[in-house]
């Protein structure tokens, strides 16, 4: 067991981490600055969910590099991978030999990270025994994951139980973000460069450095599904007939009459897909600020990258106008953590959120739009974008 943990956490003996060896090597990195947000008092239960290879692993070792550099214990820094644990009393085992541990090295306060806990079935059951035995009352716990199906229900279950933690939302990169990994200042020149290639790789810096391809998504995509227990046939019908009527609005019983499945089904993975934080509905939003259920709605895959690799494993094509559309929604719902659509039978608005209304346009521009919606086409958006975020 002791071998084990020293192979995870190699600052117990005076060891550099590998992945913080790798990332010295980059010719593209960069400090996210969500960790910054990571409460450091204990005690403090924190959660940092995001997508697979979106960077939530390296962002911590960062911090534990930050956290050790002003530590005179270096045991008083723990970090465990869980996806190589089967279950969370495996979980429950590997904190107890840590406490066992910590303690002969008389640490009183730790900083824990328990990374990708959610692969695990029933992980939260493990923390929240522990956190109720009040083995953590002097640490920060900050727990990581990709899937988070049911979260209010799961994060629900921790209330009271947070201390001073901190839900933190990991994305890929904005294309802002993305931008400056290349120039400083903007310019519109530079910036339509820079998008086409945004456009391409989407915000996974991963990629961007060559460590990444559209097969290794996939491949991720679909283990992610089998160890949801869904079948991944079903999901890529499901994906393939989002993608056959994208950027329209669409019903949950069309969408089952394309991928020749119930209603109830196609709910079932549409939340899946949610849960691993690559899709997203746009539900219909009145002139009245009312959100109609009943009406059809828009499906966004949230990152250009993650779109590609999908389309590629449904066997469909996507255009560069719908990227467009999904690109500009995908922002403004970072930005104010909503996004709806509107349409009258004589114009649709693509993009509705705090009083802003965006119609994203690939090509000319042949009606009229009411006063206060703004319309871009494909070389306004790269502008739009960066002063967006």
């Amino acid at each position: 067991m002791i071998g084990l943990l020293e192979d995870q956490n190699p600052w117990w003996i005076h060891e550099e981490d590998p992945e913080l060896k790798e990332f010295k090597k980059l010719r593209y990195r960069i400090t996210p600055k969500w960790i910054e947000e990571i409460s450091l008092q204990p005690f403090s239960l924190n959660f940092i969910l995001g997508p697979r290879r979106v960077g939530k692993t390296l962002g911590m070792k960062l911090l534990i590099k930050n956290i050790l550099e002003n530590s005179k214990n270096p045991y008083s820094v723990f970090y465990f991978d869980c996806s190589i644990l089967e279950n969370y009393k495996e979980l429950v085992e590997i904190m107890e030999a840590y406490f066992k541990i910590r303690r002969r090295k008389g640490v009183k306060s730790s900083y824990i990270f328990l990374d990708e806990v959610t692969l695990l079935p029933d992980w939260w059951r493990g923390v929240k025994y522990l956190i109720d035995r009040k083995k953590f009352i002097d640490d920060v716990l900050t727990v990581t994951g990709s899937i988070t199906l049911a979260r209010e229900r799961i994060i629900g279950a921790f209330g009271g139980r947070m201390g001073r933690g901190r839900i933190i939302e990991v994305t890929p990169l904005s294309f802002r973000e993305y931008y400056h990994l290349f120039y400083q200042e903007f310019a519109r020149s530079k910036a339509s460069e820079i998008f086409e290639n945004y456009l391409e790789t989407g915000g996974y810096l991963a990629y961007l450095n060559g460590m990444l391809t559209t097969k290794d998504v996939i491949l991720t995509i679909k283990s992610d599904i089998l160890t949801l227990g869904k079948s991944t046939s079903i999901a890529r019908d499901v994906i393939g007939a989002i993608i056959d009527v994208a950027p329209d609005p669409v019903s949950f019983r069309k969408l089952a009459e394309r991928s020749g499945v119930s209603v109830p089904t196609v709910r079932e993975y549409i939340e899946v897909f949610e849960a691993l934080h690559i899709l997203l509905q746009i539900p219909f939003r009145d002139e009245g600020g009312r959100i109609i259920e009943r009406k059809d709605r828009k499906f966004i895959i949230r990152d250009p990258l993650i779109a590609r690799a999908l389309a590629e494993w449904a066997g469909r094509e996507i255009g560069k106008e719908v990227l467009y559309e999904w690109i500009v929604q995908e922002h403004l719902y970072r930005k104010f953590g909503e996004v709806f659509y509107f349409r009258t039978d004589k114009y649709e608005i693509d993009a509705v959120a705090k009083g802003i209304k965006i119609e994203v346009k690939s090509g000319r521009i042949k009606r009229k739009y009411p006063r206060g919606v703004i319309v871009i086409g494909g070389e306004e958006i790269p502008e739009f974008l960066y002063n967006l975020t």
